[in-house]
């Protein structure tokens, strides 16, 4: 959904806009194509095979850090206020497609799933060393399993035999719970669960949209595209309520104390085209809000 983003932050030529999740960098090469001699782009990823990707453009400016330190990093390089904000959440496909990397059920490697590939916690580490309530609880919230207290038990059995060390050790392991004709959902589920643990991804999220909300120049536009439920009710609870749970907290007089309004559109979701061409696109949830 390029064009969606690129539309809803509303790209002033003279303005300075972040995108925090810079990748492969199409979205930064967009964003620069509507920017005049005035404007600016900070980019932020944590992975360095990010870096391979890096414009060669005066206005552009590469963060190699994570977006949870979104505000003193636009600070450190005098980007505050900034006028649109650009998050395209979860993991690349270029992250997806990279064998070693650990993030796909479709090769077989070391179980890694580290976006930040400096960081110590990886998967195989969660998945020999968690307690088995701990993993109990990470399989039925991060990635909503239903029999998740019965896969956690039969990892934490599997591995008194022996470590579990690869995707296909993890795969081999729990095949007798997978449910029959919903082979690779499940495999997802347990994979993205695994991956939000090793890489903090909700708390990094939270961070990222309460620091958002305070750099973003008022009438600045904050774009969030995520692909999961987990991430897109903290967005969307956020731009409602400026919290991520419990109600809107109010002023004296009874107006709403939260710093954004979400942009009448509501959620966009991916077309039937865009869908038949890029099918990671089906999940995608992308929401708009303006600073107050």
């Amino acid at each position: 959904m390029l064009q969606e983003c690129i539309e809803a932050l509303d790209i002033r030529p003279d303005g300075t806009y972040v995108d925090v999740t810079f990748g492969g960098g199409g979205h930064s090469r967009e964003i620069l194509k509507h920017l005049g001699q005035g404007g600016r782009l900070l980019a932020f990823d944590q992975d360095a095979d990010a870096q391979q990707n890096l414009i060669d453009d005066d206005r552009f400016e590469f963060v190699d850090q994570n977006f949870r330190y979104l505000k003193n990093f636009c600070r450190l390089h005098d980007a505050v206020p900034v006028h649109g904000i650009l998050a395209d959440l979860g993991v690349s496909s270029y992250q997806f497609d990279q064998a070693d990397r650990g993030f796909s059920i479709r090769f077989d490697a070391e179980l890694d799933m580290r976006m930040n590939q400096a960081s110590s916690l990886t998967a195989k580490e969660v998945v020999n060393t968690y307690a088995e309530a701990d993993l109990h609880r990470i399989f039925g919230v991060y990635g909503e399993i239903q029999n998740a207290k019965s896969l956690a038990k039969t990892i934490a059995t599997a591995r008194l035999n022996g470590p579990l060390n690869t995707v296909a050790d993890l795969k081999n392991t729990i095949q007798g719970l997978i449910p029959r004709g919903k082979e690779n959902k499940y495999l997802a589920q347990v994979f993205q669960a695994l991956r939000i643990e090793v890489n903090q991804e909700l708390e990094v999220l939270k961070d990222f949209l309460a620091q958002a909300a305070d750099v973003l120049a008022p009438g600045g536009r904050l774009v969030v595209m995520s692909y999961h439920s987990l991430e897109d009710r903290l967005v969307k609870n956020f731009i409602a309520k400026g919290k991520f749970s419990g109600e809107v907290e109010k002023d004296l007089y009874g107006n709403d104390q939260k710093p954004l309004e979400a942009v009448s559109r509501g959620v966009i979701t991916a077309t039937e085209e865009e869908i038949k061409e890029n099918n990671r696109a089906r999940s995608a949830k992308l929401r708009i809000a303006v600073k107050k």
